[in-house]
């Protein structure tokens, strides 16, 4: 999957603008701004005061170049009390590690905060920045300038990112619980009523294309939250025989729900969950889910920036547009 969103412009100062005011090359820059040896006093001095004026500052992967220093990935995640975050971030730090990278990770899903404040507040630090930045992720790789931002799902293209099929999943949890003889079915989305996530989309998308009579609710994305939608959905919808919900920690709030109103599950309803956290294996039942390896998501993710950092990728080329799917697991309670 490709876009055609145009990847904002850097409007800082660069090496070449330093280089073409002082009159002297791109590699004489390099050695003033890196003190190094080769040049004269009053040149460094000069492409040194330059530089301030015109506001350039080299990048932090650049000096790692010249001086030996590790390349340093800013990681922004917006809440590491749901355990998707901490399994992804501990996957991007397992293969940055592996590089000799540093990672810097900023927790933005608290209080008033923002993916774009993660970002400021990363961007003293970092070289790049991998994170579901959400809306904000135009402005975050506009804050960054040339340094590259990896986004995850979202529809935004920065110098590169990671989306995932959503309308694949939603046909492979709803063709299964057809399969099941499952008739009247539910989706529950994450966020308010009268608004749809990109799951929740492909969801009502799939559905409609098999005919299916949607239900869907919206909850706060929590176990206890989707146990209360899920209480008032029963009470609407006594003969509900199949749901999917938006993610497996609000499947597990689901499930409680269930258990609470005497339903059996799978008997009486079966249930799907997305994303394929540890946490699925753990609940009873069992919890059928849409997983998506998270090692492979971290992987892709240090690969990509690994290209964009080294040149090999172009920010905003197919190549930096990668797309993966979720697979159905299959457990106890669908």
């Amino acid at each position: 999957m490709t876009s055609t969103s145009r990847i904002p412009r850097a409007k800082r100062a660069t090496i070449l603008d330093v280089a073409a005011a002082a009159g002297v090359s791109r590699q004489t820059v390099t050695r003033a701004m890196n003190d190094m040896p080769g040049i004269r006093q009053e040149t460094r001095e000069r492409v040194q005061e330059l530089a301030r004026e015109l506001g350039y500052t080299p990048s932090r992967y650049a000096r790692g170049l010249v001086q030996g220093a590790h390349t340093s990935v800013g990681l922004a995640i917006p809440d590491l009390t749901n355990p998707y975050f901490p399994a992804f971030a501990s996957s991007v730090v397992e293969m940055a590690t592996q590089r000799g990278w540093n990672v810097v990770m900023d927790d933005f899903g608290h209080g008033s905060s923002s993916a774009l404040d993660a970002v400021a507040r990363l961007a003293p630090q970092v070289d790049a920045v991998i994170g579901y930045l959400g809306p904000d992720s135009e402005a975050a790789q506009a804050m960054l300038g040339r340094r590259p931002a990896v986004v995850l799902d979202h529809p935004y293209m920065a110098a590169g990112r990671i989306s995932f099929d959503y309308p694949h999943a939603a046909r492979l949890a709803l063709d299964h619980l057809l399969s099941r003889g499952c008739r009247e079915i539910a989706y529950l989305d994450s966020g308010t009523k009268g608004s749809l996530t990109a799951r929740g989309a492909a969801v009502v998308g799939v559905a409609a294309d098999r005919g299916i009579g949607l239900i869907v609710a919206h909850s706060a994305e929590a176990a206890q939250p989707s146990r209360d939608a899920v209480q008032d959905l029963l009470s609407r919808h006594p003969r509900l025989d199949g749901l999917l919900a938006f993610n497996d920690l609000m499947a597990a709030g689901v499930l409680k729900a269930l258990a609470g109103n005497g339903r059996s599950v799978p008997d009486d309803c079966a249930v799907i969950g997305m994303d394929g956290i540890p946490l699925g294996e753990l609940v009873t039942p069992a919890l059928t889910t849409l997983s998506m390896n998270l090692r492979d998501v971290g992987r892709a993710a240090v690969d990509l920036l690994e290209g964009l950092l080294s040149g090999t990728i172009v920010p905003g080329s197919p190549e930096a547009d990668l797309t993966l799917r979720h697979d159905l697991v299959l457990r106890q309670s669908a």
